[in-house]
């Protein structure tokens, strides 16, 4: 009966012996903020997977019992009903529900558990950063980054400038795919983004505790014409502890207890929320590239030709399909010019540097954002703002800006 099993219920998970052994190393974290466990989401996961790679060694009432611990703790996993259900039909001599290939609702269960067992034998995430991470301000405490091939989401916490892993979570994304281009589509953005304070209004029990609205469509959304609205980071209902990888209308989906461990991260109502697909991992000491440093230098230059009012220096920085809000280069130029000709003495301050590689430009695309002091004797403001730099050329030019 053990080759039956193994045969009937792993291979339709498509786990083989080449993926083992099941690395648990893979789930060490940070040191928690309060109200961050990786209770939450791991210690579930962990008896999933435990329990599959048992039945994989043929040690079915093992498995059994540690579904039943799973089960215990969390009553509302229907994965975990559905391989409790193909135990005991093993038991029976009778074939498991996960072996049929014919019912979409079983092949959504099988994607699930794959992502699930997948992120557990991956490599340690905790010693590298999502390479669109390049580099958060210093008053920016947490950054979240989504991969949304893996359906895993990435928490990281900024510790004295550094950007340190805390935890990872399964998630749900659009059941179309990504890269949402119209209203509808069913597809998740891919992009820079930020999540909002949690919404006030009472939700049907659909959105799950809580739900947190993304900026999209950003600047850049816009600019390429893309539509659509609603696009949140919100939980599952009551019933239900997760949803398939590929099962919502467009939002990022969690469960609930993850979603109430992410509450420290997401209170300020300003964290920074990438959404990449198949993300690529850099280890720290190569997080500081050439074209890191090359950007923050050209940041500067724009900086001191702005300040020095330089007119003309000041507006090379700008691409030729540059845009604002309300304007495009021309535009934008003759507007620089008419101020900048009084000559006004000007001091100009950026601190709270952040920058993030846009990760579904086809070209090397960073979302820059900063605070902006701005004195002369005429005006004196202070602002944050958010520009897109784009490596043409060989040179960082900027392609937008406008307040963030």
């Amino acid at each position: 009966m053990k080759k039956r099993i193994i045969k009937l219920v792993i291979s339709g998970l498509l786990l083989s012996s080449h993926l083992l052994p099941w690395h648990a190393t893979a789930d060490k974290t940070g040191a928690m903020p309060s109200g961050i466990t990786a209770f939450s989401s791991n210690q579930a996961e962990l008896l999933l997977v435990q329990s599959l790679l048992e039945i994989n060694d043929g040690k079915l009432q093992q498995a059994l019992s540690t579904i039943d611990q799973l089960l215990q703790a969390v009553p509302n996993f229907r994965l975990a009903h559905l391989v409790r259900g193909d135990l005991l039909m093993a038991f029976a001599q009778q074939s498991p529900k996960l072996d049929t290939t014919s019912d979409p609702a079983l092949v959504d269960f099988r994607e699930e558990a794959k992502v699930r067992i997948e992120r557990h034998r991956a490599s340690n995430y905790a010693d590298r950063i999502p390479e669109p991470l390049w580099q958060m301000a210093p008053n920016q405490r947490y950054a979240i980054v989504v991969d949304a091939a893996k359906s895993r989401l990435y928490v990281y916490q900024n510790r004295d400038n550094q950007m340190q892993y805390l935890v990872d979570y399964y998630i749900t994304m659009g059941k179309n795919g990504n890269e949402k281009f119209v209203e509808g589509d069913k597809r998740t953005p891919l992009g820079v983004y930020t999540a909002g304070q949690k919404m006030a209004r009472k939700l049907p029990d659909f959105y799950g505790d809580a739900a947190y609205p993304l900026n999209y469509p950003n600047p850049l959304d816009r600019q390429q014409g893309k539509k659509g609205h609603g696009i949140w980071l919100h939980g599952t209902p009551k019933n239900v502890y997760s949803r398939p990888p590929r099962a919502s209308d467009g939002c990022v989906v969690i469960s609930n207890p993850d979603l109430q461990a992410l509450v420290p991260v997401l209170q300020d109502g300003n964290t920074p929320f990438i959404i990449a697909n198949d993300l690529a991992w850099i280890t720290p000491d190569k997080a500081s590239t050439a074209k890191l440093n090359t950007l923050k230098e050209q940041i500067e230059e724009w900086r001191k030709d702005w300040e020095s009012q330089d007119t003309e220096r000041y507006l090379s920085h700008y691409h030729n399909n540059f845009f604002s809000a309300d304007a495009d280069l021309q535009r934008w130029s003759t507007e620089k010019r008419r101020i900048q000709s009084a000559r006004s003495k000007v001091n100009i301050g950026l601190s709270n540097l952040s920058l993030f590689r846009y990760p579904s430009s086809p070209e090397t695309m960073v979302q820059v954002t900063f605070d902006q002091d701005y004195k002369s004797n005429v005006l004196e403001n202070r602002m944050r703002k958010q520009q897109y730099w784009i490596w043409d050329k060989q040179r960082w030019k900027i392609m937008y800006e406008g307040p963030a």
